[in-house]
């Protein structure tokens, strides 16, 4: 993943909380298949849990561009355009996904 430093994640315990949200909600989705739950009712709740998945991405990627990046920066142009190099692809598979 290339390197890091640990603790960088300014609220954590909140993308711990969305994150079992979302967990649930997967289990969800898990249980509305099972149920041979409306497919259209299915897709809609895939949709929600998609865009909470966004939501924590871009949460992350924020705090890497505020963190990372940032202290990169402040070492060198190499580091710091290694970083950005780095989060621009990560925002190129979030856009494809």
């Amino acid at each position: 993943m290339g390197t890091h430093q640990h603790g960088y994640i300014g609220d954590k315990d909140d993308y711990l909380k969305r994150l079992r949200r979302i967990e649930g909600q997967v289990r969800g989705l898990h249980r509305m298949v099972d149920e041979e739950q409306y497919c259209i009712d299915i897709l809609t709740q895939v949709s929600a849990v998609t865009k909470a998945l966004q939501a924590v991405s871009l949460g992350l990627l924020e705090e890497h561009m505020g963190h990372c990046v940032v202290n990169a920066a402040r070492e060198s142009d190499e580091a710091a355009d290694a970083k950005v190099r780095e989060a621009a692809d990560a925002i190129a598979r979030l856009v494809r996904s």
